[in-house]
């Protein structure tokens, strides 16, 4: 389980480039907004000046997620970027990469999907599906995948009704949806669960691995 603090002589920078952010809480943080739709490594402040955080907390990242290795995951129907209903069963029979992430066209999501598309070759060859999923509408899912030229299923779980079953941990106290990702097997049973809010791009590497090692 990883988890986040910050001292006061920290800058936000820091927070976001450290490898392993391990320290006390010790005064309120303040992200403010300059527009309406300042972003934050998938977190999307709409008309929002100012967050701040208690002091004397601790940001934690949690793995104590509903879906976890050797357990089955739980259906789900969703509408995908095309607006077509895409069921989980649709998937037997093969792995399949299921990755939840904040939101559309945020900096760390970006480069989360657009380091899948760059390897999806590989996990072709591997024999398995990505499928990302998001609380973003269709229609917004349609106009991601189409500028970064997205060759995977993005569905859209409009009221994280799917993340909330799965146990989908949030973070920075709630405030930014979590970064999970899930290896299932042929069956539907989850084989690996990683969580990495800011190295996105660590879950390709991780779930490749993970793919090449089974």
């Amino acid at each position: 389980m990883a988890s986040i603090s910050l001292h006061t002589s920290q800058t936000l920078p820091s927070l976001l480039h450290a490898k392993t952010p391990k320290a006390t809480l010790c005064q309120n943080l303040s992200l403010l907004s300059k527009s309406s739709h300042s972003q934050f490594h998938g977190l999307k402040l709409s008309n929002v000046t100012h967050l701040s955080v208690p002091s004397h907390s601790y940001a934690r990242t949690s793995i104590l997620a509903k879906v976890s290795e050797g357990s089955l995951a739980p259906p789900f129907t969703l509408k995908d970027q095309d607006g077509k209903t895409v069921s989980l069963s649709k998937f037997k029979g093969k792995p399949v990469v299921v990755y939840f992430y904040p939101a559309d066209e945020t900096p760390g999501c970006t480069k989360q999907a657009c380091a899948f598309r760059d390897s999806y070759e590989k996990f072709k060859k591997a024999g398995a599906e990505v499928v990302g999923i998001s609380g973003d509408d269709a229609a917004s899912h349609k106009q991601f995948a189409s500028k970064y030229k997205l060759p995977f299923t993005l569905l859209s779980d409009e009221g994280n009704k799917v993340r909330k079953e799965w146990g989908v941990p949030s973070d920075l106290f709630g405030a930014l949806p979590g970064r999970q990702t899930y290896v299932l097997d042929q069956n539907g049973v989850c084989r690996m669960v990683y969580n990495n809010q800011f190295q996105p791009e660590k879950h390709i590497d991780e779930t490749l691995k993970f793919l090449k090692s089974i």
